[in-house]
């Protein structure tokens, strides 16, 4: 698959958050984007899952022939599928070759209960709601984004493992990577509060500054409701 030298990616996640921003962002009116859509469904079969298929939705925007940004939703998956599914991903952008590889953006909203520090077990840690973490090989927009955004304390765990995966790999692959990282409030309720939907709007507008794309986040109704799997225990702490 041709992806522009510019990737957003996204997970369906349970609360909604990915496909929100997927639908939210769009061709700047100012702009010559054009948009193309596509589906595919990945195979497992060389990850030994041979009754199982995850869905990608893509939309591709073009300025006149040249790609300039593709936005990537994957399917929900748990581990191990989401790992198979999430590597399976990341080839397809490899393509053909390392030197060709475009530049990931990957943004990610966590509960503060899931914003550990050291000797501390949930926090609010500070009052930054949005930060930004390096992975990967350097490239000038990592580089652009890292001066936007700033970096979590060393101190600082997270558990995500949509997160945790992406993490491995890029660093195994040694794929170009920027990772927004946004927090979610603890409140448990029906409606997003005032905080939240500023917190999505933050990043959207950090999705948006790199690309002739815009954020079109005035209906955006995101279900902060706590679904079953934040209650369970997580896989693993990504750094600190």
């Amino acid at each position: 698959m041709k992806v522009g030298p510019k990737v957003v990616l996204l997970f369906k996640d349970p609360i909604g958050f990915g496909t929100a921003i997927f639908k939210a962002l769009q061709p700047n009116p100012n702009s010559n984007l054009q948009s193309r859509q596509e589906s595919l469904d990945l195979s497992l079969q060389s990850y030994g899952i041979k009754h199982q298929t995850v869905s990608l939705q893509v939309v591709h925007f073009l300025n006149g022939p040249n790609l300039e940004v593709s936005v990537l939703l994957l399917e929900n998956s748990e581990p191990p599928t989401l790992a198979c599914a999430l590597n399976e991903v990341l080839a397809l952008l490899v393509g053909n070759g390392l030197s060709n590889m475009p530049t990931i953006v990957a943004p990610f909203v966590v509960a503060a209960t899931k914003l550990k520090t050291e000797n501390r077990t949930s926090v609010a840690v500070d009052n930054i709601s949005v930060y930004g973490l390096q992975v990967g090989a350097s490239s000038g927009l990592t580089k652009a984004l890292c001066t936007k955004l700033q970096s979590p304390s060393l101190s600082l765990q997270i558990f995500n493992e949509q997160l945790a995966c992406l993490l491995q790999l890029v660093r195994v692959l040694k794929m170009p990577t920027f990772v927004i990282i946004g927090k979610k409030g603890q409140t448990v309720h029906h409606n997003t509060s005032e905080e939240e939907l500023e917190v999505i709007h933050e990043i959207g507008r950090h999705l948006a500054s790199f690309s002739s794309l815009s954020f079109s986040g005035e209906k955006i109704a995101w279900d902060t409701m706590k679904s079953s799997r934040e209650t369970q225990e997580p896989w693993r702490a990504l750094y600190g």
